[in-house]
């Protein structure tokens, strides 16, 4: 199996663009990997991966485009594994399949811990959530958003009062920021996913 998928990058090299259809996942052998996204305030990495972590999963899995880049860090080896090998593998070794959600159910423990340490609430979750679907469903783009109150508590399902509280906390956060009557959300990055799928999980 290694010689059939493994593949060697070396320092600095581009394992995938931001943006690259993802039909594949990735596997770290050997070395480390960096998880690239950029923004507004320019790139930032958001993970460092090593042997025995996964990445590209999503993309896969979802059959959408990459929302990162991912760049070796010295001499780095990876089994590049594509959807239907992904799915035959786990058919026949569940074990597989068990670990993999082992793997994002602690990404999503990470996430919600994150959340905890800004002191963001439930009333967040459907808020972002609906913020980040008029982003077009991409908790990673930058959103511009010319609405009101009413609107927002709308899409929300939360009532003014609770909306009101929402947009509070994350605009103390300094997550959100009003121009006027537009909405911004200038640099979601990592927490912005985080919220995300806090939403989406709860």
């Amino acid at each position: 199996m290694k010689r059939a998928y493994q593949h060697v990058f070396q320092d600095g090299e581009v394992i995938f663009e931001e943006g690259d259809e993802g039909v594949d996942l990735y596997i770290v052998q050997s070395g480390q990997v960096e998880i690239i996204r950029s923004g507004s305030a320019g790139d930032r990495v958001v993970a460092k991966l090593a042997a025995g972590d996964f990445f590209g999963e999503m993309s896969v899995v979802l059959g959408e485009a990459r929302t990162a880049r991912a760049v070796a860090i010295g001499r780095t080896e990876l089994l590049q594994l594509d959807g239907e090998t992904l799915e035959s593998m786990c058919i026949e070794r569940p074990e597989i399949a068990i670990r993999m959600i082992q793997r994002l159910a602690i990404r999503l423990i990470g996430a919600e811990r994150r959340l905890a340490a800004f002191g963001l609430d439930e009333l967040v979750g459907p808020l972002v959530r609906y913020l980040s679907n008029q982003a077009g469903g991409d908790p990673n783009a930058e959103l511009h958003l010319t609405t009101s109150l009413r609107a927002l508590a709308s899409g929300s399902n939360l009532t003014l009062e609770e909306t009101h509280q929402a947009l509070n906390q994350l605009m103390d956060k300094k997550l959100i920021r009003l121009n006027g009557d537009e909405l911004v959300a200038p640099d979601p990055g990592a927490l912005s996913v985080a919220l995300s799928r806090f939403a989406e999980a709860r």
